[in-house]
């Protein structure tokens, strides 16, 4: 399983843009346009397959004015290990944490993750040959449907040397 995952990961490197639009609890509607680059680790002795995940506003549409709480840019680190996801920072800047990962098919991956008041379900498809992606993600914050995310991505570069 652990190939079958490095293979659908290795579909998702390069550089997309990111469409998404946020539904909030209270019925707020904000709409927010990032890029996002997807990069790979050379691989050392060790054979685990790392990944950096960096991001950036491309039209902010005034959703970080709104949700100043939002990281506007950053990165991640993350381990590929079996079913699991270690990531070096949580959603929103929180605390290191762990992903479950389930395959649907081998187009989709559904990440699983708990962090502090957090549960959330994360749905990614590649679509047409891996040139779209559709992420569907739910957030509930102590046991409540808080947040439902709908991003619409398009592969604008495919990937680039790994890192070293």
């Amino acid at each position: 399983m652990d190939n079958t995952h490095r293979r659908w990961f290795s579909r998702n490197l390069g550089l997309w843009r990111s469409r998404r639009q946020y539904f909030f609890a209270d019925d707020e509607v904000l709409r927010v346009d990032m890029m996002l680059l997807l990069q790979a680790y050379a691989q050392g002795a060790d054979n685990e397959a790392r990944y950096r995940f960096s991001w950036w506003p491309e039209a902010e549409h005034g959703f970080f004015e709104r949700k100043p709480e939002y990281s506007r840019e950053g990165s991640i680190d993350v381990l590929l290990q079996g079913h699991q996801l270690q990531r070096n920072a949580g959603f929103h800047g929180g605390p290191p944490h762990r992903s479950q990962i389930r395959q649907v098919d081998e187009h989709e991956l559904v990440f699983e993750s708990r962090y502090l008041h957090w549960d959330v379900l994360e749905h990614i498809r590649l679509i047409d040959e891996d040139r779209h992606r559709a992420r569907s993600i739910y957030s509930w914050r102590e046991g409540v449907l808080d947040l439902v995310e709908i991003h619409h991505e398009i592969r604008m570069e495919g990937a680039g040397l790994p890192l070293p």
